[in-house]
């Protein structure tokens, strides 16, 4: 009996919670959204205007006098007198050498050159002598000629003085020989002695216009050989952009024409207004490219090795452009308001390519002939009635 008033009591449950639910149905759900706030703003229309092309190339400073020195001679590094860093004027002795070596050499063509014209005097006097004799018997000659025609010498007196003549005569052209042979080993000489001369000053490195030093690749006790670079060296006299141009772009560009030059590593700084002054008359076969250089003006800013991007105009063309007040920035979403015809804000959404000064190129999202928000208000919502201020 327990079991069926039990039973009896859950179905009076059921029915009765049946009954307030149908009693208390849910309606569809709906937003009640209050009255339109109404704001004033600056209204315009998206146009399309026609703005250059402009390629962008990447380029590396560089300056405009850069010297590597090198070692002429053989010898070892006695002395370095400078310093990555170090300013030096033209003429100051940078690196010396060990010479003795250098002097050791110089020594022994002096003595060759001495050796050379004590060879020269003796072979002028045995050409002297050798004239001497070729002049007595020439005239010994001359006269037995006339005593043969008169028949006062025999046949064989006046072959005899025949043969001494002969004989005189070529001595007198080897004599000849052994001094333009001992004229040339004095030219060969003082040569020698020049070379070695020369070898002295290398020895020395001295700077060759004024400069910074940037690089140094020895240090004293190195043996340094013909070829070996010592230092590195840049004049100050300013620096220049290098850049590589496509073949496609280089009829754009002309001697003496200004672009601009952007620096990134100096944020904040303006841009540098640069003139080419070197184009490269035959293109690179691999890349099919064309070096360019463009001469920028001093400034205590630059550094060899930055990063550079050189702007250059390639030609014109229609794009649309808004002023880049209009952007607005919702998370990650990029967009701008719209104006409708009835006056409504509407947020649209749009995607931006180049920057123009203080305009941005629209890619998508936007066309022209719309109205649009110039400057959005702090504040400004989707489905707001906009007042123009313009």
């Amino acid at each position: 009996m327990a079991k069926k008033s039990l039973c009896w009591i859950w179905i009076l449950l059921g029915i009765l919670i049946f009954f307030t639910g149908c009693k208390d149905k849910i309606e569809p759900g709906t937003t009640v959204s209050g009255p339109l706030s109404s704001i004033k703003a600056i209204v315009a229309v998206a146009t399309v205007s026609n703005q250059p092309f402009v390629y962008e190339a990447l380029g590396t400073i560089v300056a405009q006098a850069t010297s590597t020195l090198s070692c002429k001679i053989m010898g070892t590094v006695t002395a370095v007198n400078v310093r990555e860093g170090d300013l030096v004027r033209q003429g100051d002795i940078l690196v010396v050498l060990d010479k003795r070596q250098v002097d050791a050499g110089l020594r022994q063509s002096q003595a060759k050159l001495s050796e050379a014209q004590k060879a020269q005097s003796a072979a002028i006097a045995a050409r002297n002598a050798a004239q001497a004799g070729a002049d007595l018997a020439g005239a010994t000659y001359n006269r037995y000629q006339k005593l043969f025609q008169e028949e006062s010498a025999t046949r064989q007196e006046f072959e005899e003085v025949e043969a001494r003549h002969r004989q005189a005569q070529a001595s007198l052209s080897q004599a000849d020989a052994m001094v333009a042979a001992a004229q040339s080993r004095i030219a060969q000489a003082k040569a020698a002695v020049s070379g070695a001369g020369i070898s002295q000053k290398d020895a020395t490195i001295l700077a060759p216009y004024d400069g910074i030093v940037t690089e140094k690749m020895i240090r004293v006790g190195d043996l340094a050989a013909p070829g070996t670079p010592l230092l590195t060296l840049e004049g100050t006299g300013g620096f220049q952009a290098e850049l590589v141009l496509p073949e496609y772009y280089i009829q754009t560009v002309r001697i003496g024409q200004s672009l601009d030059v952007d620096i990134p590593a100096q944020k904040g700084s303006p841009v540098i207004i640069g003139t080419i002054i070197t184009i490269a008359p035959m293109a690179d076969q691999t890349s099919r490219s064309f070096t360019v250089k463009v001469m920028l003006p001093e400034t205590a800013l630059l550094r060899s090795g930055m990063f550079a991007r050189i702007s250059i105009p390639v030609g014109e063309g229609g794009m649309l452009l808004i002023p880049e007040s209009a952007q607005v920035v919702q998370g990650q979403l990029t967009g701008y308001f719209l104006v409708d015809d009835a006056g409504i804000a509407r947020f649209r959404l749009m995607r931006t390519g180049r920057h123009f000064k203080d305009n941005i190129e629209i890619i998508s999202g936007m066309k022209p002939g719309i109205h649009y928000l110039v400057s959005p208000p702090a504040g400004v919502k989707d489905g707001m009635t906009v007042e123009d201020a313009s």
